[in-house]
């Protein structure tokens, strides 16, 4: 089984590395899962001129900064569709800025995929949209873990 691990990386403090990493380790150990984490794919997609100047780009290379963000949706939607079995989304204050998780979210549903959102702020901010494309919703990491044991330990 593998995992697809959604959140903010571009307004997240760590780029959503901190969870990632442990969510990561405890499906390996506890379920033997494996993870699509679009932190430690990044680095095999783009080039080392790319990784330097990506940030830079967008506001004084468009076109570039441009076809490096299609290299990102491209392989990140596809990875949700055609390589992962279910989707783990920590939804917080800094999702609501990006773009990437909302799509993310959106194309598992449509693709048939779990989605299984970690709540990092109160119900009632998140968007009506990304509860309509949820499959179960938790208030933190450990109550998922429950959950993910019951379903596929």
């Amino acid at each position: 089984m593998k995992a697809y691990l959604s959140g903010a990386i571009e307004n997240a403090d760590d780029e959503g590395k901190l969870w990632r990493d442990e969510i990561t380790q405890w499906l390996a150990d506890k379920l033997k899962h494996q993870v699509f984490n679009p932190l430690d794919v990044e680095k095999t997609l783009i080039t080392p001129e790319e990784q330097k100047n990506f940030h830079s780009w967008r506001e004084t290379d468009y076109e570039r900064f441009h076809s490096v963000m299609r290299k990102f949706i491209e392989r990140d939607l596809d990875g949700v569709c055609s390589d992962t079995d279910y989707l783990i989304c920590y939804w917080d204050d800094a999702v609501r800025d990006g773009g990437g998780t909302h799509g993310e979210v959106t194309v598992a549903y449509r693709c048939h995929i779990p989605v299984y959102i970690v709540l990092g702020m109160p119900f009632s901010k998140v968007s009506a949209w990304i509860l309509g494309c949820s499959t179960e919703l938790f208030n933190s990491f450990e109550e998922l873990k429950e959950f993910l044991e019951k379903k596929y330990g």
